[in-house]
């Protein structure tokens, strides 16, 4: 897709390791539906969650650079949870001009929502182990007891559609979480602390039955862009624009492709 930067015609970018953003970039176009998109799955250098800072903000930087250069965005979604902990900051220092939201599990809104204040946290390691997460718990810390459990290969096993293993790590993970349920001392809130985790919620309520809720950060991300290029006074679409997606990896197009067919709702589409 070819565009013109000095037209209105601008997508937004989104990038992920995967095609876990994807369920960002679903509620997004729900909230945006006008607007063009640029998806980037940086498979070929996943997963982000078991890879160090220096290789998560190296992939952070070369993306949003290629994604300014070559499609002119006009506005950048993280949609990855350890590429917004690990690059978000440094990313808004070399990009002031551009605005960048990033996503965070969602400890505030489980706090809000839990009975029982025993919430249960599942993302990947780099996730929890960031500087940026353990503040965030921090600050939560006093109105909730957290369970954090770190789900190894569950994102992998997601990006590559293997139901079998996803099915195999839910169930191994859920259970070192503890017991689920509404009475004291029990679960009965998950949160999904990284994106490509809601596509496994099916799976995961099988397990935990209809008491426990599941919360991720989809709406709460695309209601806060939308407010946020209002502000910046970022021009949007008409609400006449037929709205394109442009998808783009560093992996795997078809399997990227097949994702989205499975996971997007139907909308214009370029497979480049």
């Amino acid at each position: 897709m070819t565009v013109n930067p000095d037209t209105l015609v601008r997508p937004i970018g989104v990038f992920d390791s995967g095609v876990g953003g994807l369920s960002i970039l679903r509620a997004l176009r729900a909230e945006l539906p006008q607007e063009d998109w640029v998806y980037f799955a940086d498979s070929g250098h996943a997963p982000y969650g078991e890879r160090d800072d220096a290789h998560v903000v190296g992939r952070s930087h070369a993306i949003t650079q290629q994604l300014r250069d070559a499609h002119h965005i006009k506005a950048l979604v993280i949609a990855c949870n350890t590429a917004t902990a690990a690059a978000v900051q440094l990313l808004r220092a070399e990009h002031p001009d551009l605005p960048i939201i990033g996503v965070e599990p969602a400890l505030k809104p489980a706090v809000a929502a839990s009975q029982t204040r025993r919430i249960g946290v599942m993302a990947t390691r780099g996730t929890l182990s960031s500087a940026k997460f353990q503040t965030l718990l921090q600050s939560q810390s006093s109105l909730a007891d957290f369970v954090l459990q770190p789900c190894d290969g569950l994102a992998d096993a997601i990006e590559h559609q293997d139901s079998a293993k996803v099915s195999a790590l839910c169930a191994r993970y859920v259970h070192e979480l503890g017991r689920f349920g509404t009475a004291t001392g029990q679960i009965d809130t998950v949160v999904l602390g990284c994106t490509h985790y809601p596509f496994a919620q099916e799976t995961l309520r099988a397990l935990l039955g209809p008491q426990v809720q599941f919360l991720e950060t989809g709406e709460p991300v695309a209601r806060h862009t939308h407010q946020l290029l209002k502000t910046r006074a970022i021009a949007l679409q008409n609400a006449d624009h037929k709205a394109s997606l442009t998808l783009l990896s560093s992996g795997s197009t078809a399997m990227l492709e097949a994702a989205a067919a499975r996971w997007l709702p139907t909308q214009g589409q370029d497979q480049a």
